[in-house]
């Protein structure tokens, strides 16, 4: 009997909790599947919680929630043979978009029940774990104001993003990419392990999990007139192939710029250990992930 174990984060509602439990119980039955709920209740939670299940054996462990929570909870099962599976609660929902996941709470399950599984990189940043993505330019500084905001969604985001863009100054960056050096000023200066910063937005198109390297995204000094072509071209998904984006790839970045302030992982901001500094390295195949076949 395969052990499971659910990490919900409350913010999901408790409506749609009622109907997640339903969905559990008719997909998860208990003659096949020994299934335990926990929820979210600090800080850090998700990361103990993952690591109490790898000490008990649990064989898959559910992070249901956003990006955030998925990330928080990808933090515990790091090497180890507990496979993590994702029911995406969130607004964004990043990984789950990049991995074709679906947004269904039921065609979710029904992954989970396949128990397809692959093993996929994950990347730090000054050893901030992320799935998805790391970045030190424009939004990095968003993600600062957003920790903050009590708005939450795409409009909250793009409020913040519309109200902060005409005063920010882009950065002078000395980067190091496998020995390779790059200096250049950029309005966004990110570095992809996926290739969604969620919504349908894609910098690095062609970065993958599965790759065992990362994709180094440089947006230049871009104008207010710029916001709109750079947003439908990430929304394609060939942003890439424009003047908007110079792309690199490596396996371990060094970024330096005395005007470094601020460091978002995944989407959230996460403070600065050396500052003027990020290292940025991949760990290839680091967690079991149930996928969409």
């Amino acid at each position: 009997m395969k052990k499971i174990l659910f990490i919900i984060n409350r913010k999901a509602g408790t409506d749609r909790e009622k109907r997640l439990e339903g969905a559990i119980r008719q997909y998860l039955p208990e003659s096949q599947f020994e299934v335990n709920i926990a929820w979210l209740a600090y800080l850090g939670h998700g990361a103990d919680l993952a690591r109490e299940a790898v000490q008990n054996g649990v064989d898959t462990v559910v992070a249901v929630g956003g990006d955030g929570s998925i990330n928080e909870i990808a933090q515990g099962l790091v090497g180890s043979n507990t496979a993590m599976a994702i029911l995406p609660l969130g607004s964004g929902n990043g990984l789950a978009r990049a991995l074709k996941i679906p947004l269904d709470i039921n065609k979710a399950l029904q992954l989970i029940v396949k128990n397809k599984q692959r093993p996929i990189d994950v990347g730090y940043a000054n050893e901030h774990l992320f799935l998805s993505n790391a970045g030190v330019g424009f939004d990095a500084l968003i993600a600062e104001q957003f920790r903050h905001n009590t708005k939450r969604g795409l409009s909250g985001y793009a409020k913040l993003v519309l109200r902060s863009f005409s005063s920010y100054d882009p950065a002078e960056y000395d980067i190091d990419i496998d020995g390779k050096t790059i200096q250049t000023k950029a309005f966004l200066l990110t570095v992809a392990n996926g290739n969604q910063f969620g919504y349908e937005f894609k910098l690095a198109p062609k970065a993958s999990v599965f790759d065992g390297q990362l994709d180094l995204c440089v947006m230049p000094p871009v104008g207010v007139l710029s916001l709109v072509p750079v947003s439908v071209f990430s929304l394609l998904g060939n942003i890439d192939k424009t003047r908007y984006l110079q792309h690199f790839t490596g396996k371990d970045i060094t970024i330096r710029s005395h005007q470094l302030e601020y460091l978002q992982v995944d989407g959230d901001a996460v403070p600065l250990s050396e500052k003027g500094m990020v290292r940025i390295r991949i760990q290839p195949k680091a967690i079991n992930l149930i996928v969409n076949e």
